[in-house]
């Protein structure tokens, strides 16, 4: 994505705007590792052959990393991740 396919109409860059509405964009996530094995069951679970089905495994497998003591992600580097995925998947793929 180009810096000008990000920037708004306002001329700020979307992703912060995106961002900055996103709740409790500061919270914490102690490590839980039940809930990391929980979340990577289900992640497991959801995968099929279709490209939604690998998409929501994809994120969830990322959600859990936040309850892993080994994780090094953040809820904002997820959301970013998750809106550059949709917006490929919305322009019809990443080899157009």
């Amino acid at each position: 994505m180009t810096a000008d396919e990000r920037t708004g109409e306002n001329g700020t860059d979307e992703r912060e705007q995106d961002w900055e509405m996103a709740p409790d964009s500061d919270a914490e996530f102690p490590a839980d590792p039940e809930k990391a094995a929980f979340l990577r069951e289900i992640a497991e679970d959801v995968r099929r052959d279709s490209s939604e089905s690998k998409q929501l495994s994809a994120i969830l497998y990322r959600v859990s990393d936040l309850y892993d003591e080994d994780g090094d992600t953040s809820p904002e580097e997820i959301y970013l991740n998750v809106r550059h995925i949709m917006n490929i998947k919305a322009q019809g793929g990443i080899e157009r």
